[in-house]
């Protein structure tokens, strides 16, 4: 008996829906309707535990495409994943107070943002650290063509960016697995410059299909046709944004690593262990399906091809979980990127209190201000439902507990 529910589209390919026991709002249903309807999707389309509204495609949707690719189904937070690394530390070689340690972390990685992004942002690097910068001399040669033909992608922060958190659902964690082994696990993508490749090929798209929008079921699901120049900067630019994210992610890691081996935060020496994993989960890529070479696009889905590693955080204040992928070939070997979102932020911030905050991430060091309620967890779903339903999708290798988690 499948795991997945079968939702047939009307002139569209079907759904495959891994979604038992895991609530599903109508907008994001629909959005998944409107896509499968596209006629360069191909086979079906795959939606995870997870799944929940977005901008033109939905959140925690698998897509498929032949000969196109949807750049609003791909996303703005391009390349945006996890990483994670385990210690040979132990839960009982923490200092009592862990706020020094959050403190450090907070200090070795720039998070946040303001001044709209502009001058003086404290989510940048004013200095460019010499490992920022030589991470980017691999990657400015690549940048300087796509700018040389797109002027506005140069425009805005790129290599201060590099290393760095920024906002929203991103953060830091020191989790305990269930042998109470120390993680360090971290969540961002390819920052400011992901977010202009993102939206400038968006609206490269819809400009592209002006005469067809009006047959779209949405206007952001304007796509780029294999063959046309914009199709091919559109893919060179998405390989270096992603490339761009892990970068990000490896040089936060170090710097958290670098942060906690400080004489005064009162860790014992140690070592990395055995254990890292890497992975991008807003993205696309070429890749063989039910006989054909398709773009598949992962908008909030990690792959999971058999035996490979993949990481599905929870919340602030929910477990987060290792995973090896069991290749199931229904979902495009792919699962679900996280727990998702229950509700929206406006709703979050009207619904939650500081003290339902402070109550749901007791026992944490983590912001307990007004400024991060929209990222209380209980505007995401129930971690142990998403995981239920996606059973089939992977098995867990670790289960992690945050003690620290840093938002920007």
């Amino acid at each position: 008996m499948a795991s997945y529910d079968l939702i047939e589209t009307y002139g569209g390919v079907p759904i495959k829906a891994w979604t038992r026991g895991v609530p599903v709002e109508d907008a994001a249903r629909k959005q998944l309707e409107n896509v499968a309807k596209l006629p360069i999707v191909f086979h079906h389309v795959a939606a995870m535990p997870d799944v929940h509204f977005g901008i033109g495609a939905t959140v925690g949707s698998v897509v498929p495409t032949e000969r196109a690719i949807i750049p609003a189904a791909v996303g703005v937070d391009i390349g945006c994943g996890m990483m994670a690394v385990e210690t040979t530390l132990t839960a009982s070689q923490l200092p009592d107070t862990l706020r020094p340690l959050r403190t450090a972390i907070e200090q070795a990685v720039p998070h946040g943002r303001t001044a709209n992004g502009g001058r003086g942002d404290r989510g940048a690097w004013r200095k460019i650290p010499k490992p920022t910068a030589a991470a980017w001399q691999e990657l400015a040669p690549e940048y300087k063509q796509l700018v040389d033909r797109h002027k506005a992608l140069g425009q805005g922060n790129d290599v201060n960016h590099l290393g760095t958190l920024g906002t929203g659902n991103h953060f830091i964690e020191v989790c305990l697995d269930e042998r109470d082994r120390v993680w360090f696990m971290l969540h961002s993508g390819s920052r400011g410059v992901g977010n202009r490749i993102g939206t400038y090929f968006i609206e490269l798209a819809r400009d592209d299909m002006k005469q067809h929008l009006r047959n779209l079921p949405d206007a952001n699901l304007a796509y780029l046709e294999e063959g046309t120049r914009h199709f091919r900067d559109y893919v060179a630019a998405v390989d270096w944004a992603q490339r761009f994210a892990r970068r990000n992610r490896d040089l936060m890691m170090a710097n958290v690593v670098a942060a906690a081996r400080e004489p005064d935060i009162g860790l014992p020496r140690f070592e990395l262990g055995e254990l890292a994993v890497n992975c991008h989960h807003n993205y696309v890529e070429r890749e063989h399906h039910f006989g054909a070479d398709v773009y598949v696009t992962r908008k909030g889905a990690v792959r999971a091809r058999l035996g490979e590693l993949g990481i599905i955080p929870g919340s602030m204040g929910a477990r987060s979980f290792i995973v090896r992928g069991k290749g199931e070939r229904e979902s495009f070997c792919s699962c679900s990127h996280g727990a998702g979102r229950a509700m929206s932020r406006g709703e979050a911030k009207r619904r939650f209190t500081l003290d339902d905050h402070a109550k749901a991430t007791e026992g944490i060091e983590c912001r307990k201000d007004a400024a991060v309620i929209d990222e209380t967890p209980a505007a995401y779903k129930s971690i142990d439902a998403v995981m239920a339903a996606q059973a089939d999708l992977v098995e867990v290798v670790h289960e992690l507990r945050q003690v620290v988690c840093v938002k920007g």
